[in-house]
């Protein structure tokens, strides 16, 4: 496994001194406005089929929905198709309305246990639907829920004040997955500032934390009883902004577009 530089500052996110975790992958989106994510780190997923979740975009890898803003950040767009940005792809529902995008580390990088975190503004709007997530790198071989997936942050537009974090797995899936949600109080939206969102994989427990604080936790005992536990082997990081599907439900006369989720960092620790 590849390593990377020591952090230069203190990482408490659990609580532990700085000194206990290693920092093994990371990547902070510096350079030009308009430059695309590091192809030594991220692939494209491309596409308009529905993703499973009926949803409406067409994933591409146009700078135009995933680059660099020359601030220090990722910037992931989901756009509305004009005339000024056209799309000649048909969607599973005829003609693509919507363009977005979703990065992913298979088969460049991918551990197993392990601090992960990110610092992320996360777009708004009914219909809107940014994640922060992990699958099992065996996908493509068993399939899901059978490889697992573990979603570190999602937000459904329509809960601009929530976050959900879940994990799928074979007879706890879809609208059945296992998790927690957090909310800011007094109103406040998660979309108006930058929070961190993270996870702490540990062979038999999953901890979910916003802002340092955890909100959740699973231990391999909760699971239902008989179903497997497939949080035992590697996992890749991916991150996108879908635009509607099952659970945000469609996009309406509210939603205004472009709407864009902007990354400041994603890093992986592992036990010193």
């Amino acid at each position: 496994m590849p390593t990377s530089p020591t952090l230069p500052v203190p990482y408490t996110l659990t609580g532990l001194p700085a000194d206990q975790w290693r920092l093994v992958w990371r990547d902070e989106f510096r350079g030009p406005a308009g430059t695309p994510p590091d192809p030594a780190k991220w692939q494209h997923d491309q596409g308009g089929w529905g993703w499973g979740n009926r949803e409406f975009q067409y994933y591409t890898d146009r700078v135009e929905n995933a680059a660099l803003d020359g601030e220090g950040s990722l910037a992931i767009t989901a756009r509305a198709v004009t005339e000024a940005e056209p799309l000649d792809d048909e969607c599973w529902y005829g003609p693509c309305r919507f363009t977005s995008a979703r990065l992913l580390t298979h088969k460049k990088f991918s551990f197993t246990y392990g601090l992960v975190e990110a610092r992320i503004r996360i777009p708004f709007g009914q219909g809107i639907w940014p994640a922060f997530w992990m699958l099992g790198e065996n996908f493509a071989e068993v399939g899901w829920p059978a490889c697992g997936e573990i979603d570190i942050m999602e937000n459904i537009g329509r809960e601009p004040d929530k976050v959900h974090g879940t994990v799928h797995g074979p007879g706890y899936c879809g609208g059945n997955g296992i998790g927690g949600t957090t909310a800011l109080p007094d109103g406040q939206r998660v979309t108006d500032a930058f929070h961190v969102f993270a996870v702490d994989w540990r062979p038999d427990s999953i901890r979910w934390f916003m802002d340092n604080r955890q909100y959740f936790e699973l231990k391999r005992e909760q699971i239902p009883p008989g179903a497997p536990w497939p949080f035992d082997h590697p996992f890749f990081l991916l991150m996108n902004v879908a635009v509607g599907g099952d659970w945000p439900g469609s996009p309406d006369e509210t939603t205004t577009l472009p709407q864009t989720m902007r990354v400041d960092f994603v890093r992986v620790f592992q036990p010193a």
